[in-house]
């Protein structure tokens, strides 16, 4: 049922609090096999093996499957067919792929997809997050949400976080009404149990309203965008109340780059573990750090991770940086083998905490945590924004936001085909409207968006200086 009410979340989300309590109770109620579909069952129990021979017989026949279905149906890698009828690991035909770039599948998607699914299985979805360059991708109906779920689910496990516990989620959710200056901050969703705080309004004078609804509702856990719970963290620091602090037994940090600095001061106000994780929309990757071990450990059944060196396609040694390369596990649709990332990350040689994972990393780089200023000097971050996942830049090739002065940027698009001025117009809306009125853009379209000197793509110029706006503590150094 996930995959066919995903359409309808704006509609839930912007209903009335007593019209999502009501709906949202009455779905809550449903069997899970109902809800997540009959996958789920089979993924929760792989996320319970604890064996790691057994783990890694399985991840092993992951890979094998995953290889053969692509050389056998995808396009791409026909030319791979006799390779997969070898005897041999799975290990070794997969260096025999190659490395699959971002560009290269938003400019041939067709090659990339198996003909032996029909379209009626393909979900369609669509990603800008923190990166430059948007996508669109296709999931298996029934299948990859349901994965996800399930991994999510145990990473709630791991943060002691039980099917009745109320949760405080800081994830760029937009809370209607939060514009007002006497407005609700939070909204209640009991599907998940989650009270969404707007992650939109986290300057001081905003505060009071936060501080309101987390003494009504008293969370014991968090689930947030690090540049969301930060400012919150400093108030709560400076303004010290048991009453909110105390009931919450652990954090879970998602989707940014995080820093020392946030981490050490979040664990000291709540007095609690802060667990992080590490995915992607294309859901061929996911890790999660340990109440007692802050390195990112590697789901081995999730899919296959390699990291390559960044001056040559060879693997990396413990202790060197390389990039990222994912091998996604069960979505027959859109196979994504040794798919570039574009993230970072350092493997660790110390052996993995977490039984039957074989691949750990030190700290992952690479997302940055950027910010847009609104009119009435609220930060914003880029996140929230790449929240939105606007389908009108499925079809660009990168975009880039630049900011001189508060409450408007220009949005920069390179694109092959000239964006519609419907498609123009409903990018400035949905950008207004996902800020709250805070931000407006102008919607450039350009033949080529510059990189950094070092190679890198950069989501956001931002011309002002933050530190002369509420909430620039985000930006202090270590």
């Amino acid at each position: 049922m996930e995959d066919l009410l995903h359409g309808y979340v704006g509609a839930y989300t912007r209903s009335p609090q007593w019209l999502k309590t009501w709906i949202g109770g009455v779905y809550s109620r449903l069997p899970v096999r109902l809800r997540y579909g009959a996958g789920y069952a089979a993924f929760d129990a792989e996320t319970r093996l604890r064996d790691p021979e057994v783990i890694a017989q399985l991840a092993d026949e992951k890979l094998k499957a995953t290889l053969t279905w692509a050389a056998q149906t995808v396009p791409a890698y026909a030319h791979l067919k006799a390779l997969v009828r070898e005897p041999g690991s799975a290990r070794r035909w997969l260096v025999e792929f190659p490395l699959l770039e971002k560009s290269t599948l938003k400019a041939d998607e067709a090659s990339q997809l198996s003909r032996a699914v029909p379209r009626a299985r393909r979900l369609l979805t669509h990603t800008g997050g923190s990166t430059s360059i948007p996508m669109r991708l296709h999931l298996e109906k029934h299948v990859s949400r349901s994965k996800d779920f399930a991994y999510n689910r145990a990473f709630d496990r791991i943060a002691g976080i039980g099917s009745d516990d109320l949760v405080l989620a800081l994830r760029g959710r937009t809370v209607p009404g939060a514009e007002r200056h006497d407005g609700p901050v939070w909204m209640f969703d009991p599907i998940k149990r989650y009270v969404h705080l707007s992650s939109d309004h986290l300057e001081a004078e905003h505060m009071p309203r936060y501080m309101q609804a987390l003494r009504h509702w008293k969370p014991r856990f968090v689930h947030a965008y690090p540049s969301a719970l930060y400012p919150i963290a400093r108030w709560l620091d400076a303004h010290p109340d048991p009453s909110i602090t105390a009931p919450v037994r652990s954090v879970q940090l998602f989707s940014e780059n995080v820093y020392d600095y946030q981490v050490a001061l979040i664990r000291k106000v709540f007095d609690c573990p802060v667990l992080l994780e590490y995915g992607h929309s294309e859901r061929a990757v996911k890790a999660v750090s340990l109440p007692d071990d802050p390195r990112y450990h590697f789901w081995p059944l999730y899919g296959h991770v390699e990291l390559i060196a960044l001056d040559a396609n060879r693997p990396c040694a413990p202790g060197e940086l390389g990039e990222i390369v994912a091998t996604g596990f069960d979505n027959r649709v859109l196979p994504l083998i040794r798919y570039r990332t574009g993230d970072l990350a350092v493997r660790s040689a110390r052996a993995p905490s977490l039984p039957g994972v074989d691949f750990v990393a030190e700290r992952i780089e690479g997302r940055v945590q950027e910010f847009l200023v609104c009119n009435d000097r609220r930060l914003v971050s880029i996140t929230t924004i790449g929240a939105a996942h606007f389908h009108e830049l499925a079809a660009s090739e990168r975009m880039q936001f630049v900011q001189e002065r508060p409450g408007h940027a220009i949005l920069k698009v390179q694109t092959r085909a000239p964006l519609s001025a419907a498609a123009r117009a409903s990018l400035e809306h949905g950008i207004r409207e996902k800020t709250q009125g805070g931000l407006s853009v102008d919607v450039v379209e350009t033949d080529t968006i510059a990189r950094t000197v070092s190679g890198k793509e950069r989501l956001l110029v931002q011309q002002l200086d933050i530190s002369n706006f509420l909430g620039a503590s985000l930006h202090e150094a270590a």
